[in-house]
């Protein structure tokens, strides 16, 4: 869980389930994205966390947040424009969304995807 004091009096508490819908639906809006998935993952580490869905959250002991998606590409888009453009989109959706500033935001392509071919990549 997540927990950020407001000026003044009480906090906001939330679930680290909906901050990883927040990652997954930033990444899945990048035009070239095929799919954000944990499939590439070792089994004994899905055994303990089935509902990561492609995005691993980290907080470290100074509060910093720290975040590694996995993602799936199509055929014929760039790698790393691909890659800068989630990381960015990623940061101002939890930005804006709930407030919170990511210290790293790691992208691992773990597939290209050659069904669909290039439309304008």
């Amino acid at each position: 869980m997540t927990t950020k004091s407001q000026e003044g009096s009480g906090k906001i508490t939330l679930d680290r389930k909906i901050l990883t819908s927040i990652i997954n639906l930033a990444a899945k809006e990048i035009n070239g994205v095929e799919n954000v998935s944990n499939s590439e993952r070792p089994w004994y580490k899905k055994m303990f966390n089935k509902y990561d869905d492609g995005v691993v959250i980290k907080f470290e002991k100074n509060g910093a947040l720290t975040v590694d998606v996995f993602i799936s590409i199509y055929v014929g888009f760039s790698v790393p424009d691909i890659a800068y453009r989630v990381q960015e989109n990623i940061r101002n959706s939890l930005a804006t969304m709930v407030a919170l500033k990511p210290l790293k935001i790691n992208i691992h392509v773990v597939n290209v995807e050659c069904d669909k071919e290039v439309e304008n990549a």
